[in-house]
């Protein structure tokens, strides 16, 4: 990868000095993760105390901040970052990290919209540093044999992919929330306006978001991801997962069309249940595809009417040949008699070091991660673009090397956002 000589001369057994930045929830298993391979977590910070008070009882050496444009500004001596912020203030908690040569490692999706994505991309090839982000799944063996029988051409050339998932969280009637087991039932910004808890610091919660009064509809997390100022909802949270297998399997990278469906768009939440229509153009030997998303109780035709197996939540592809059906775990070949005599190839692509390990050992040696910045820019920069067709209600039209919408003005809103005072990326 071209890694600068101190990368590269770096002893593979030193400990690296890592920042962990967001230490609750996905930010507390990211921290354990890279500190059980032996890593030094060399500075915490959260913008909830309680989380970085119960950080610093396992890491009492760190050094603590609320606000990671403080700790920014005053610590240099660390070599890596853990970003697992709310979305909303991911590419500001990464982008400082590139820009000082720092390895990173992020959670999904990389950034809150495409433009940020797009930002973090090009500072991570510019910085040529070892970066991640958190499609933890990505590093299973399952999605590997997947890509091997897809790109083998086990099913044939494939044209049609349908994914979807059950999760149903986001704006929907009350009935439905209960139906669907939602963790929160709202259909609109909260009139009245709460004193925050004591340990959270409200403010640089909302980081770079419009000022709102606090409410315990935003918080605590995973509640803040339906609200469009802090997260894009459901696509592209569990969008960097599922989307992933047939963005690798089929070399996937920018679509040329969106086109999405579902409930009236509301301006705050996202919905619940939505689907999008993605249209790619041939690519590597690969003819055009068309991809279809499908969250919570949208489900791709085929499934509703029972011709494959009833999975909650799977990822379909269809070729000349014959069907692929996969999930996290394990997949089949269908119809299962066609294939009932089928030889598998041997296993072509290793298997990961595990998805924290394979990243803590490109930051020691300058070998390549699977879920790069690259990569996993380009896979969230499209998750990105299911929402934007959604909440403009019109099939788009993408120039990726202009990062616009070209058929619809208003699309601009959504690509990228306004920044509050004082919260602005300067790209």
């Amino acid at each position: 990868m071209g890694f600068p000589a101190v990368v590269r001369a770096q002893n593979l057994n030193s400990k690296l000095n890592i920042v962990v930045i967001g230490c609750g929830g996905r930010g507390g298993g990211n921290m354990a993760a890279v500190a059980a391979k032996g890593e030094h977590i060399a500075a915490l910070c959260d913008v909830n105390e309680n989380n970085l008070n119960a950080a610093a009882a396992k890491h009492a050496d760190a050094k603590r901040f609320i606000d990671f444009r403080q700790l920014y500004a005053e610590l240099k001596d660390y070599d890596a970052v853990v970003v697992s912020t709310a979305e909303h203030t991911h590419a500001l908690a990464t982008l400082p990290a590139l820009t000082a040569g720092k390895h990173v490692y992020c959670e999904k999706p990389l950034a809150h919209n495409v433009w940020e994505t797009r930002i973090i991309r090009e500072a991570a090839k510019k910085a040529n540093v070892a970066t991640q982000m958190g499609t933890q799944i990505h590093a299973g063996t399952n999605y590997r044999r997947v890509v091997e029988l897809i790109q083998g051409g086990a099913i044939g050339p494939v044209t049609e992919v349908h994914v979807w998932v059950s999760r149903a969280w986001g704006l929907q009637s009350p009935e439905a929330a209960a139906r669907n087991k939602d963790i929160l039932a709202v259909q609109d910004r909260p009139k009245e306006a709460q004193t925050p808890p004591p340990y959270l610091h409200w403010d640089l919660f909302l980081g770079p978001a419009a000022d709102r009064p606090f409410h315990s509809d935003y918080f605590p997390g995973p509640k803040w991801y339906r609200w469009w100022d802090f997260g894009s909802g459901t696509m592209s949270d569990l969008g960097s997962h599922w989307n992933d297998l047939p963005f690798w399997a089929l070399k996937l990278d920018a679509p040329l069309t969106v086109e999405a469906f579902g409930p009236p768009p509301h301006p705050e939440l996202a919905p619940a249940s939505m689907s999008a229509r993605y249209e790619y153009g041939p690519r590597g030997g690969m003819p055009a595809v068309k991809l279809t998303w499908y969250q919570g109780e949208m489900k791709p035709q085929v499934w509703t009417d029972k011709k494959i197996p009833q999975w909650g939540s799977g990822c379909l592809f269809i070729g000349s040949k014959g069907m692929l059906l996969s999930d996290y775990s394990k997949h089949i070949l269908l119809p299962e008699d066609t294939f009932k005599n089928f030889a598998r190839p041997a296993p072509t692509i290793p298997d990961s070091l595990g998805h924290h390990a394979e990243w803590l050992h490109a930051c020691k040696n300058g070998e390549p991660t699977t879920c790069n910045f690259d990569y996993s820019g380009g896979l969230t920069e499209a998750n990105h673009l299911g929402n934007v067709a959604y909440r403009v209600g019109k099939k788009i039209i993408w120039d990726a090397a202009q990062l616009r919408v070209t058929n619809v003005p208003e699309a601009a809103a959504f690509v990228k956002r306004t920044y509050r005072k004082g919260w602005e990326i300067k790209a």
